[in-house]
């Protein structure tokens, strides 16, 4: 029986770093897959796969809409070829996976490819064709999470539809029922209305992204709107239904009223579930809470004092970067380390166009706490930056302490957003109050440079472009 420092069960982004840092940090290694690609469902399905639609997408939407403005004429008609489009995605993944494939062997980590389940606290067995038991003096359980469902929908996988179906279409669907207005719901959304489906988003919250902050809702609304969503937020759905090739879904809005959708596809997207089918994870003694996750205390640790758990399968937000975090962590407590992880630094990101991103405290947050705070904002259509692109939908919004002047919160919707929010976590990692950001140089013409008019807008309502 092979025998390991550490076992990690699970590699998609939060497994494989981990195994890499603990590999980094001399340990002996292993990592344990049930799929046979390693990189999980962020690498397979999720958000590779489904960043690459939206680029490919979005060049057809330029194409169609604004090169002709750009002074660039295309002789016929643009035409979208989606077999291309998904088989370019696959390849996108295939490359991504192979490369997580590299790293194992260049960390001498050993892949075990099978259904991990613990035997007890230091024994795993692994089912598939190679089927073994490795013995590990700790575990890290990764194992990740599946999309959600409400109760009374049938998911048939073809017409009625999880993201993973989503994101290998053989044809364009012709009306896109979305239940969920969330991250991934709005995401695929968006790439299939740019490619000609009619969209329709059924939402139960009182707007789309309800867990950010309402200004970037009602913004992206804006923007979705123009683009001829229909958009129909304090919906509850009560049943889904496939007749033939159409998909009748009914739900009661906020008066109480029943209204019904009629589509050719019904993608549900109502979040995602812990993921630890086939763990056996009481044999180890590791308990589980009432939604499915793994407990674990402040250093991830489990109710097995030799197990950890992160990610997905665990209490916080479902980020492939949160796990990330996570995973160096654990690898670098196992290290005799003092790692540490501010949750409230973890950003989050939305890939439609404008993009849109968040890091900190909401406006909302802020008010139910109690908090003093003063905000500044800076549209997008201001900058040069903007109008030379023709990116001008969106603002940057700054959240201060009113008294410390402390940044609290960076919230943004434009062109770039996803990589411009790290400049609003950079600054509050290290405590940085509105005016230091406000004095910093910005480049000129740059996107980030609302980042800084938001700045001097908080500081003291003088920014200088408005």
């Amino acid at each position: 029986m092979n025998t390991y420092d550490v076992a990690v069960i699970g590699s998609g982004p939060g497994g494989y770093v981990a195994a890499i840092r603990c590999a980094q940090l001399g340990m002996k290694t292993a990592i344990i897959e049930k799929y046979n690609t390693l990189g999980g469902t962020c690498l397979n399905v999720g958000c590779i796969p489904s960043k690459a639609l939206l680029d490919s997408s979005h060049h057809y939407d330029d194409a169609v809409k604004h090169f002709e403005e750009h002074g660039i004429d295309i002789p016929g008609e643009v035409k979208v070829n989606l077999e291309k489009m998904i088989t370019r995605k696959q390849a996108v993944v295939d490359q991504t996976t192979g490369g997580i494939n590299f790293l194992m062997k260049k960390n001498n980590i050993d892949v075990y490819q099978g259904l991990g389940s613990f035997k007890d606290a230091t024994h795993i067995s692994i089912a598939g064709e190679n089927a073994t038991e490795i013995e590990a003096k700790h575990t890290i359980i990764a194992t990740g999470s599946k999309p959600s469902n409400l109760p009374f929908i049938n998911l048939d996988k073809e017409r009625i539809i999880t993201s993973t179906e989503a994101l290998k279409l053989k044809e364009i669907p012709k009306h896109l029922i979305v239940i969920g207005g969330g991250v991934i719901g709005l995401e695929l959304g968006q790439v299939y209305r740019r490619l000609g489906a009619e969209v329709t988003i059924v939402e139960y919250a009182d707007r789309i992204i309800p867990t950010m902050d309402a200004g970037l809702s009602k913004e992206l609304n804006k923007v979705f709107k123009k683009a001829k969503f229909k958009i129909n937020a304090s919906h509850q759905v009560t049943s889904v239904e496939r007749v033939g090739d159409e998909v009748i879904v009914k739900a009661n809005n906020k008066k109480g009223e029943e209204v019904e959708f009629k589509g050719d596809y019904c993608l549900v997207s109502v979040g995602r579930r812990p993921y630890t089918d086939g763990l056996n994870a009481e044999a180890a003694g590791v308990k589980l809470d009432e939604r499915g996750r793994v407990e674990i205390n402040e250093h991830l640790q489990t109710s097995a004092s030799n197990i950890y758990a992160i990610g997905d399968v665990v209490k916080g937000a479902m980020l492939a970067h949160k796990a990330e975090e996570e995973g160096v962590f654990v690898a670098e407590t196992l290290a005799g380390q003092k790692p540490h992880i501010n949750y409230n630094l973890i950003p989050g990101v939305v890939y439609t166009w404008p993009e849109v991103a968040s890091v900190g405290k909401t406006e909302e947050q802020l008010k139910a706490d109690g908090i003093a705070y003063k905000a500044g904002s800076f549209p997008m259509r201001a900058l040069g930056r903007s109008r030379a692109s023709m990116d001008i939908d969106g603002f940057v919004k700054i959240l201060a302490d009113k008294t410390t002047d402390e940044v609290l919160g960076v919230h943004m919707i434009g062109a770039r957003a996803a990589d411009m929010i790290a400049e609003g976590v950079v600054a509050m990692e290290y405590r940085a109050s509105a005016e230091d950001i406000s004095r910093m140089s910005h480049a000129h013409p740059t996107y980030t440079e609302a980042i800084k008019e938001a700045a001097l807008a908080a500081t003291a309502d003088r920014a200088l472009h408005i």
